[in-house]
């Protein structure tokens, strides 16, 4: 059997180990004194150190957001000037549309009201060249009558002589033309074609009579007319032959 170590052994271990504690305490103290040396010969503070490097990292932050809010403030900047600038395009494109939409409805409501012109003229007015050859067959029932002396007309017709039966005869012929003369003037008015200056002494118009001499008169007033050779005709109130007249002229 192996005999229990003695006293001896174990206080030999004991040494070994106080003498190796004391070993590291004195290496750590020998540590602890260098790093405290040279922090004192460096004078700088490890608590200072981590304070600069956060407010360092804080500054960098800081300026990093600012560059930030610079580069979007910028960026609003430029899209605000940007939707200006097509706002007022814009605006202008609305201004030429509207002033084209304007002229064009313009053009359309002057070609609308000539077309309506065209068409009421040539309703008005178809049968112009046609009433023209009718006013001279006019001129010559007027002339027929005229010439009708009035004592012949006046006769008695209850004479059975040659003579007296010769009145009665112009006398029918008369009222024969009279009654043409009469139907023509009315189919004249239902289209429109009314006589003028059918007797002196309307005041001389230039647009509607065409003054053929002028003569002295001073019984009548200067500027009027004074003779009838041709009565005037207007188609729809307007001049479809001028009256033919003498005109009075100052003494």
């Amino acid at each position: 059997m192996t005999a229990p170590p003695s006293s001896s052994s174990s206080s030999f271990v004991d040494s070994l180990s106080v003498a190796a504690n004391q070993c590291r305490f004195e290496n750590g103290s020998r540590w602890f004194s260098s790093n405290s040396s040279n922090s004192s010969s460096t004078g700088e503070d490890p608590n200072a150190n981590q304070t600069e490097e956060a407010a360092a990292e804080e500054s960098s932050t800081t300026t990093d957001e600012a560059t930030t809010a610079a580069g979007d403030k910028n960026d609003n900047e430029t899209t605000s000037e940007e939707l200006q600038a097509q706002i007022s395009k814009l605006q202008g494109e609305v201004k030429t549309f509207k002033d084209q939409l304007l002229r064009s409805l313009a053009e359309q409501e002057n070609t609308r009201q000539i077309a309506k012109r065209d068409v009421s003229a040539a309703k008005n007015y178809a049968i112009k060249s046609f009433a023209k050859s009718l006013l001279e067959v006019s001129d010559n029932l007027h002339r027929a009558l005229e010439a009708v002396p009035e004592e012949a007309l006046l006769s008695s017709s209850n004479d059975s002589t040659d003579g007296n039966n010769n009145n009665n005869s112009l006398k029918t012929l008369y009222e024969g033309v009279k009654m043409t003369n009469d139907g023509l003037t009315k189919a004249f008015q239902a289209n429109g074609i009314q006589a003028y200056c059918q007797q002196p002494g309307d005041v001389f118009d230039p647009t509607k009579h065409e003054a053929l001499m002028e003569y002295p008169d001073p019984s009548k007033e200067p500027g009027t007319v004074g003779q009838v050779i041709k009565v005037g005709f207007t188609l729809n109130d307007r001049v479809l032959r001028p009256a033919e007249v003498g005109v009075v002229k100052k003494v």
